[in-house]
């Protein structure tokens, strides 16, 4: 063995620590700063280092450990029946059939079945007698996390088998789809929040969330890729097992085909790689098991992998185009977000012509002008991204594109927003940024006017109808001629809108504020703000530090709201909505304070309530607050059985927290 020098050591050492820190984003934050591909090069030269001086390898290194951790704020801890460890990532085909081979050498009639490696965060479900009763996160592969909650709201997930297995382990990929990613994020927008950088980092963010109402409104999606414990008959065969449960009990199993020679395997790692653009969510490799489940163990990986499979990893791939244009759109916000239009090229099997620029940043750093020539690859193997300029093909003449100061849809003044780099058109009466705060001001969690779709605001702002969130209400002025137009429908369609939009006027101001696109408040946080003031002109003319006096708003949320209504625009919106009869006032209820600074969590069915909406509803109308998940702060843990084993009843009972039925929780009180 080579001798080890200082330098190799130093490497070596800072070579774990970014490894190590790049896990940490990726496993526990769910923010990645590299690509997928950035980040296998880095185990790639830590492993050939490692292969070099076996000397080096410790118990934590980043080859030998698993990069999650669980986080005992996000629920209850659970030690896993059957490790979920991680999968062994190969680079070439080459790596595949050598493993095949060996596989072949023990094992002659061995099968290998070849399914798509899903982009998301692994879980396991537990089903005792057909019954799920336990769902958990990989978490460091040894502990996870009880997310349980959480999984009963997930479509995909069967919470009874039509088979009653006394004991089934079923481990799977929860992940999110384009569709469902694209919405989170405009509803993000919208809210003034933080966007999400990949599906994958939202939907592992949303999992590990305490508020399973959160994890429903999301959407989240489920694959089953393996059986983990189980009776005999599924437990032969992996690829005929998942489809029994596929079909005899509606488990959703990933995408694969079951191979025999080297030609169908490497077919098939094609097909997956091929379909990659055409998916409604994005994949990351593709994993070859052994389907004779018995054979897994002769193939042990080590204490990090588990046994029997290997996962072949894509190469990136890229191409240059010639940039033939670049557009400028306006979101909800106002921020100005420029498109570049390229030449076609064809990547991940998809066509492709157009890329985000993110903003004038990042077309700075790369020196991004029409005529230029880039570097196109898609990340997570679906979004198309410009990764450098062809600084070679560079002509004279060309210059960096510059966003104007002019917003392309409406012609007002554009400002760069202080300490950011987004580019904002401020005049809030842009049709671009209007239908985008319409559609936030009707929907089900602001003043919730059914039926106020899309598709008629486009029509009512083309028309000229809504110049304004105050013009709704002045639609019933133009009934005659919105029938004769069609806009909203037919007469019996139109008036049915018109009545919905006249009493909405009646809702409990929370929904009002709720609706006005201020940056970090949506219904919760609505709904806090209007039990601390008597009224919606109280609310604006409360100051910045009386703001930070309301539970849960701190400094930034209070600056927004004290801006947004010291905004003249907004001061003359807020008079018509007031002068056309909606309701600013908070109700008045007598005995309200009476659970006030008593907090109260609900799990389990409810009967003497509709719901637990309903309930949620209650304990605020008595000044209480509901939470989603049990702490030291708890009051009480409210549950009809007491005797479960669910996440919420042990974490209270490890505190000490009462749990009351809703019979004991109405006597007390």
């Amino acid at each position: 063995m080579a001798e080890v020098s200082a330098e190799i050591k130093q490497e070596y050492q800072e070579l774990c620590k970014t490894i190590k820190y790049h896990m940490d984003r990726y496993y526990n934050q769910d923010a990645p700063e590299i690509s997928d591909y950035d980040y296998d090069q880095l185990m790639i030269k830590l492993k050939d280092i490692e292969k070099q001086y076996p000397d080096l390898i410790s118990k934590d290194s980043p080859t030998q450990i698993i990069g999650g951790t669980t986080k005992r704020e996000a629920g209850v801890t659970v030690t896993h029946n059957v490790p979920m460890l991680s999968i062994q990532d190969v680079f070439s085909k080459e790596e595949v059939i050598e493993w095949v081979h060996e596989v072949r050498a023990m094992h002659p009639d061995a099968k290998f079945d070849v399914e798509q490696k899903i982009d998301g965060l692994s879980m396991s479900i537990r089903y005792e007698g057909g019954n799920l009763s336990l769902a958990e996160t990989r978490g460091d592969g040894l502990i996870g996390e009880d997310v349980t909650a959480n999984a009963l709201v997930i479509p995909d997930v069967v919470k009874k088998l039509k088979n009653s297995y006394d004991y089934l382990e079923l481990r799977g990929e929860v992940y999110m789809s384009h569709k469902d990613f694209d919405a989170v994020n405009e509803r993000q927008e919208i809210l003034g929040k933080k966007t999400f950088a990949n599906p994958r980092n939202c939907a592992a963010g949303t999992l590990r969330q305490l508020d399973s109402k959160m994890v429903k409104e999301r959407g989240l999606s489920m694959f089953i890729f393996n059986i983990q414990s189980g009776d005999d008959e599924l437990m032969a065969s992996h690829h005929n097992g998942l489809k029994r449960l596929e079909e005899e009990d509606g488990i959703k199993i990933a995408p694969s085909a079951l191979c025999t020679t080297d030609e169908e395997i490497l077919s098939q790692i094609d097909a997956i790689g091929e379909s990659r653009g055409d998916l409604e969510y994005d994949i990351d490799g593709a994993v070859i098991k052994i389907d004779q489940i018995e054979y897994r163990n002769d193939f042990p990986a080590g204490s990090k992998y588990s046994a029997g499979h290997i996962a072949y990893k894509y190469p990136p791939e890229e191409k240059e185009a010639v940039i033939t244009d670049i557009e400028l759109s306006v979101g909800m916000t106002g921020r100005i977000n420029p498109t570049a239009v390229f030449t076609p090229i064809r990547l991940c099997g998809t066509t492709v012509s157009r890329a985000t620029l993110h903003n004038q940043d990042f077309i700075d750093s790369l020196g991004i002008g029409l005529g230029e020539t880039v570097v196109v690859y898609k990340s997570g193997e679906i979004i198309p991204k410009i990764r450098s300029v062809v600084k070679e093909k560079h002509q004279e003449g060309m210059t960096v594109f510059k966003i104007p100061d002019i917003c392309p849809v409406c012609g007002g003044k554009v400002v760069r927003e202080p300490d950011t780099a987004d580019m904002k058109c401020i005049n809030d009466d842009c049709p671009a940024k209007l239908e985008r705060r319409i559609v936030n001001f009707v929907q089900r969690d602001a003043m919730d006017i059914k039926g106020f779709g899309e598709e008629y605001i486009k029509a009512l702002i083309g028309d000229g109808y809504l110049k304004n969130i105050a013009d709704i209400y002045l639609l019933k002025n133009h009934r005659e001629t919105l029938i004769a137009k069609g806009l909203i429908g037919k007469e019996k369609n139109t008036d049915k809108l018109l009545g919905v939009i006249e009493n909405s006027k009646n809702n409990e101001a929370y929904r009002l504020i709720a609706g006005l696109t201020i940056g970090n408040v949506g219904k919760a946080s609505a709904k806090t703000l209007m039990k601390h003031f008597d009224s919606i002109d109280a609310l604006m003319h409360a100051s910045v530090e009386e703001l930070q006096e309301v539970d849960d708003v701190g400094e930034t949320t209070a600056i927004a709201i004290h801006e947004f209504f010291h905004k003249e625009s907004n001061v003359l919106l807020m008079e018509r909505l007031k002068e056309y009869g909606l309701n600013m006032e908070a109700p008045k209820t007598e005995g309200s304070n009476e659970l006030s600074g008593k907090t109260f969590v609900i799990t389990g069915d409810v009967t003497h309530f509709k719901n637990r909406n309903e309930l949620v509803e209650f304990i605020e109308s008595k000044g209480g607050k509901a939470a989603g998940s049990v702490s030291k702060k708890t009051t009480a843990l409210i549950n009809n059985d007491s005797t479960s084993n669910s996440g919420k009843n042990k974490k209270a009972k490890e505190l000490g927290i009462p749990i009351w039925t809703e019979e004991e929780f109405l006597n007390n009180i």
